[in-house]
C-alpha cells in the first residue's frame, strides 16, 4: 500500500517550519490523503543532503508513494541539486506534489514537461563542468604541472580516486549522481574505473562520505 510522506525544511525561523506543515496537512485534508509521516529539517541550505535529511527521505519512499512539499526550493541548495533529487524520485516511481507550485508537481503533463526541460538545462551544465574539468588538466599538462602524486609517493590505499578526490569532491557538492561523476573522471583520466569502486572509495573517504 503507497503511503505519504510530507517533508519540511527551514533555514531560520522555526515559524516557517510550522508554517509548510500547516500547509502540507490542509492540502492533505483538502485531497483526502493521510500523512504517514513528517520529515523536518531546520538546517541550512548548504549543509550535505545527509544532514538535510534528503537520503533519508529517498530511502523511505517507494514504488506509488507521495511526497508533499511546500516548494521546489526545499528540495535542494541549487537547481542542478535539486533536479537529480526530483529525477531519483521519479526514476523510483514517486509522485512529488509542490503545494505552492502545482504546475512542477510530477503528477501533471504541464509538469513534466517543464521538468524535461529544466533537466535538458542540467544535464547542459553537467557537460559544461566535465568540458571546463578536462580543459583545466589540459592546460595544466601544458604548462608541465604535476597531475596527482609524485612517483614515488607512499600511499598505504594506492587508489586510482585520490589524484581525483578535490574533482570528486566538487561534483558531489553540485549534487550530481554518481554514475555521472563516474563518466566525468573516466573522461578526464587514462583510468577505467568502476561504479562500485568510486562508491567504495567515497564511503571510505571521511570527507567525500559526509557530502553523499
Amino acid at each position: 500500500m503507497s503511503k505519504v510522506i510530507g517533508y519540511s525544511r527551514i533555514s531560520s525561523s522555526v515559524q516557517e517550519l510550522d508554517v509548510q506543515k500547516q500547509l502540507l496537512l490542509e492540502y492533505a485534508q483538502r485531497h483526502r490523503m493521510i500523512i504517514d509521516e513528517f520529515i523536518e529539517s531546520e538546517t541550512s541550505s548548504r549543509l550535505s543532503p545527509k544532514e538535510r535529511k534528503i537520503n533519508e527521505l529517498i530511502n523511505k519512499l517507494n514504488s506509488d508513494d507521495i511526497l508533499l512539499v511546500a516548494e521546489l526550493s526545499r528540495l535542494g541548495r541549487n537547481m542542478l541539486e535539486t533536479l537529480n533529487i526530483i529525477n531519483e524520485l521519479t526514476v523510483k516511481g514517486i509522485q512529488i506534489i509542490f503545494i505552492r507550485q502545482p504546475e512542477l508537481s510530477t503528477n501533471s503533463q504541464h509538469g513534466k514537461l517543464l521538468m524535461a526541460i529544466y533537466s535538458y538545462f542540467a544535464e547542459s551544465e553537467r557537460e559544461f563542468i566535465s568540458i571546463r574539468t578536462k580543459s583545466g588538466l589540459a592546460t595544466a599538462r601544458a604548462k608541465g604541472q604535476l597531475l596527482g602524486r609524485p612517483r614515488g609517493a607512499k600511499n598505504s590505499k594506492g587508489s586510482p580516486f585520490d589524484e581525483l578526490k578535490k574533482d570528486i569532491l566538487k561534483h558531489l557538492k553540485l549534487g550530481i549522481p554518481l554514475n555521472s561523476i563516474l563518466k566525468i573522471i573516466n573522461n578526464q583520466s587514462e583510468h577505467n574505473l568502476s561504479y562500485s569502486a568510486l562508491r567504495y572509495y567515497i564511503e571510505h573517504d571521511r570527507e567525500l562520505n559526509g557530502v553523499k
